[in-house]
Order: C-alpha cells, then structure tokens, then sequence
C-alpha cells in the first residue's frame, strides 16, 4: 500500500466527472487501499478517487466505525436537512457552511462486485453525499452559504 498525492485546488481532475468501474481486480483493490492509507494519513473521513487523480466512481469513508467503500455509489434516497460546516482535503485549510440532507440511502458496489446498499444519517449523509459529488466533478465550495444567524457549531 502507498499514499498517493492528493490533487488540490485547480486540478483538472477535481473538475471532471468520473467514469464507472468495469473490472473488480487486483488493481482496484490497490487503488482502495492506498486511497484509505491516503485517507487516514491526511486525517480526513472520506476521498474519491478523482482527489488522488484517477476518475473512476469510488470512493471510501470512515466516520468512525470502520472503512466502507463505494464503487460505481446510487444515491436511492434523501431525506431531511442538516447544515454545517465541511471541509475537504483537496481545499486544505478551507471551510464552509453547507447544507446537506440529514439522511441518505445509497448503493453501491464493494471491492468483489458485490452490491450493497447503506443508509448514512448525520455525518456519514453529509461524507456520502461530499464524496459522491466528487464523482460528478462538484466540489463542496459551490455550496457554501451563510450560516443561519445564531448557529453554533
């Protein structure tokens, strides 16, 4: 396993959307891997695949239960409203205040091509959407708005 480097600011590959995963082999198990070994060295809780360059849909999130990845993710369902503030390791040392649905259902694919769905409230929805966006070429900045007067985070 390595760390990769992870793309910031302009980066074309930021920008773009990325394309759905065809083979589940030995070198998109690599890719996982090295994405959570990037992703804990950076001490974040979730990274797409196009932060570390390759635009293929994956992603992998930790919110404190363990690693889950996401290959080729559906978003099924949202529901609710959360607002906070977000950052992302591609834009390090920024914040924004975003709103986000406060529940999400997704499906996805794990590494051996086997489907699974999840549902993600609070923190884990607002990782799973982030990351998700990622995948179309979005980026959280777009969504940054004032914060309701009298929130605390």
């Amino acid at each position: 396993m390595a760390l990769r480097k992870i793309f910031t600011d302009d980066a074309p590959c930021l920008y773009k959307t990325a394309k759905p995963v065809t083979e589940f082999n030995e070198r998109l198990h690599t890719l996982l891997d090295d994405m959570k070994d990037t992703m804990y060295n950076a001490e974040g809780v979730g990274l797409a695949a196009p932060q570390v360059g390759v635009l293929r849909r994956v992603f992998v999130i930790d919110v404190g239960n363990g690693p889950v990845e996401f290959i080729n993710p559906k978003i099924i369902s949202t529901g609710g409203v959360q607002g906070g503030y977000e950052g992302c390791l591609s834009f390090p040392e920024r914040r924004g205040y975003v709103e986000r649905p406060n529940c999400v259902v997704i499906r996805a694919f794990d590494r051996y091509g086997n489907t699974f769905e999840l549902k993600g409230e609070e923190l884990m929805a607002r990782a799973l959407l982030h990351e998700n966006d990622h995948l179309d070429g979005k980026v959280y900045l777009r969504l940054v708005k004032e914060p309701p007067e009298g929130f605390k985070e």
